[in-house]
């Protein structure tokens, strides 16, 4: 059985998604929580899902991640309420659609800061109580980290950027007891298609695709993503670092198709 009874983990991006269902699981598994996210309403939504006994021993954090004050603050507040911080899940994250004709500079910047520069910051300021308490990260990134997708070249190099950033952290790290691994999902059944803009009929045929795309025939739950993060932050894998987990229902075993 995966235990995190009485860790201290903080997720970023839990308002919704994979974070949402990794912040509930945690807490069902014992963990004391350090919630981040953009929308105050989401935060309290993912907080209410959770188990009305371990509701006191969580806590959220509003704010854009990509600020530095708020990265701080998650931190501040980590350590005044629970005086450790055991577990990171760098989760939050953003895409958006552009190839290299239609990228704007702007949204470019927007993205790395969010799903690249962040992490790095964040992971910089937990690092000294990552350390004291033999810690471990789990870096939540994409199957685009390692293929190709049209349309999507930020994003794409963005997560790339990730899968690198794990494997570098992960060897600074392991001699000091710290583990840093990531997850790589395929499509997931989740709502960041729907916020870049999809509209539903196009979300459907996105779903649709997924079947033919992924070996097993189907897209992937939040739950299931959210079973290998917990596994992973755990002492169950305390002998695994620098792994990137493909959680794709074997995607990355596909050839290329028409993603247009």
């Amino acid at each position: 059985m995966i235990s995190l009874r009485d860790k201290v983990s903080i997720i970023t991006g839990a308002s919704s998604g994979i974070g949402q269902g990794t912040a509930v699981l945690f807490a069902r598994l014992g963990s004391k929580l350090v919630l981040s996210g953009r929308n105050s309403q989401a935060l309290d939504e993912t907080i209410n899902q959770c188990d009305p006994e371990t509701r006191k021993n969580i806590i959220k954090v509003v704010g854009d991640i990509s600020k530095p004050d708020t990265c701080k603050m998650i931190v501040y507040e980590s350590l005044e309420k629970f005086g450790k911080i055991d577990i990171l899940v760098n989760n939050a994250g953003i895409l958006k659609t552009a190839g290299i004709e239609t990228m704007q500079m702007n949204d470019y910047d927007e993205l790395m800061d969010t799903n690249i520069k962040a992490v790095i910051n964040l992971t910089q300021l937990c690092l000294p109580h990552l350390l004291e308490q033999k810690g471990s990260i789990v870096n939540v990134s994409s199957i685009a980290g390692s293929k190709t997708f049209p349309n999507i070249l930020a994003y794409c190099m963005s997560k790339a950027a990730l899968d690198q950033f794990t494997k570098c952290v992960a060897l600074d790290l392991a001699s000091r007891g710290v583990r840093v691994n990531a997850v790589n999902p395929g499509v997931i059944l989740s709502n960041i298609q729907r916020r870049n803009g999809l509209t539903e009929e196009q979300y459907r045929q996105y779903l649709e695709d997924a079947k033919l795309n992924h070996a097993m025939g189907r897209p992937g739950h939040v739950i299931e993503v959210a079973n290998t993060i917990a596994f992973l932050a755990s002492d169950l894998a305390s002998f695994i670092t620098g792994e990137l987990v493909q959680i794709d229902g074997g995607r990355h075993l596909m050839g290329p198709i028409d993603n247009n």
